[in-house]
């Protein structure tokens, strides 16, 4: 079985940064696309970054010039580098990654999410 887990959310102010990481672990072939996505009180669920085996990224345009997807295929890791944070960033913060278990078999995993408070 194929988990994520994420790591580094926290309570920041408003202009400070964090760093959030996510690692894969289980029987993994290999990890095609993985990203970040988040959900705020009362809101859907929504994208925040991607970032393709290859190094192809998008981001929601809330977030770019911000924020930075980047990930370790070697290590199965992804991570999102948060600068100049304000409150409407304030969210649970979850990692998303599609990952085959085979040359066939995949599926979309998701992490348990991790709270990012961005607050003075």
């Amino acid at each position: 079985q194929v988990q994520l887990l994420e790591s580094g959310g926290g309570l920041v102010q408003p202009g400070g940064s964090l760093r959030l990481s996510c690692v894969a672990s289980g029987r993994i072939f290999r990890i095609a696309a993985m990203g970040w996505y988040r959900q705020a009180p009362g809101k859907q669920r929504e994208l925040v970054a991607t970032i393709t085996s290859g190094g192809s990224t998008n981001y929601a345009d809330s977030v770019k010039g911000r924020f930075t997807i980047s990930r370790d295929n070697a290590k199965n890791t992804v991570a999102l580098q948060m600068n100049s944070l304000n409150p409407e960033d304030t969210a649970v913060y979850y990692c998303n990654g599609v990952v085959y278990r085979s040359a066939r078999e995949f599926y979309t995993i998701w992490g348990q999410g991790t709270q990012v408070t961005v607050s003075s």
